[in-house]
């Protein structure tokens, strides 16, 4: 399988109010493949966020590499090549809309390209449709729900056609209901599209079904596996201070009081197929 992201030995420090040098990415190298869905997981703090901003080149390594589809973010001409390949999804979507009308907003990048105005309906239209906005093409991005205005700033992102979408922390700001508008867009954009995923994300359900996890801590990886390997070492999550999803929390506890269930459960539908043989 091609890697699309590599990553090779970065680091990113910056300066703390002391005046002290701080890695906030510590010598991390990774690879993440083309239709890849990979989510990385810490608390606040552990470096996920920074990691993201790298690859998007929003900021620079202060050592190492990386490189986007063959291109290093250090190098200055591929800059808009980079930031169009790997599109960004911030955790607010409100500092993401620019434009007082949905549709106008979607517009906004591929007007940017110097794309053909007869090209940007059908470019705006489709992108709506994919993450099921476009019967809100005239209505105002602050009327809309949380989730809503997130979906809006997913199809910004997908008006440029990149091939990797990082997402950070997409649902932190969401309600319940939001935060599923989302994921389910998400999903669909990986495996109807074929989109890389990188999604920065706090909720261990969120991650379920994801191809691979990270787990990042203080700047570094401290594991990589698929959920099923990542959450069913339910010691090692609880030793690194991070939750597991509750299904697999529930199997944990039943396991400790004699019953025999497969650790590797990870879903409702999984614990469900389990407990009815």
């Amino acid at each position: 399988m091609e890697a699309i992201i590599r990553i090779e030995n970065l680091t990113y420090e910056y300066k703390n109010d002391e005046d002290i040098d701080v890695a906030a990415v510590d010598d991390v190298s990774l690879e993440v493949y083309e239709g890849e869905f990979l989510v990385v997981l810490g608390h606040n703090g552990s470096g996920k966020s920074t990691l993201a901003k790298q690859i998007n080149a929003l900021t620079l390594p202060t050592k190492g590499n990386i490189w986007v589809k063959g291109m290093n973010t250090k190098e200055e001409k591929y800059l808009w090549n980079i930031r169009k390949i790997a599109g960004m999804v911030f955790q607010n979507p409100d500092n993401q809309l620019v434009a007082t009308i949905v549709e106008e907003d979607v517009a906004f990048g591929p007007e940017n390209l110097g794309i053909e105005s007869s090209k940007i309906r059908s470019i705006v239209n489709n992108s709506l449709k994919t993450v099921e906005m476009q019967e809100y093409m005239t209505h105002a991005p602050h009327m809309l729900s949380g989730g809503q205005k997130q979906r809006v700033a997913i199809a910004g992102v997908l008006a440029i056609d990149p091939e990797i979408i990082i997402l950070d922390e997409p649902t932190a700001m969401l309600d319940p209901m939001g935060r599923k508008e989302v994921i389910d867009t998400i999903l669909k954009l990986n495996k109807e599209q074929n989109k890389t995923i990188v999604h920065i994300t706090h909720y261990m359900d969120e991650a379920v079904n994801a191809d691979r996890i990270v787990i990042m801590e203080k700047g570094k990886i401290v594991k990589i596996g698929t959920p099923k390997e990542i959450f069913s070492d339910v010691n090692k999550m609880k030793e690194i201070g991070l939750d597991i999803p509750q299904v697999t929390e529930l199997v944990f506890e039943l396991n400790k009081a004699g019953m025999k269930l497969n650790k590797e459960i990870l879903t409702i539908e999984d614990m469900v197929n389990v407990l009815w043989v």
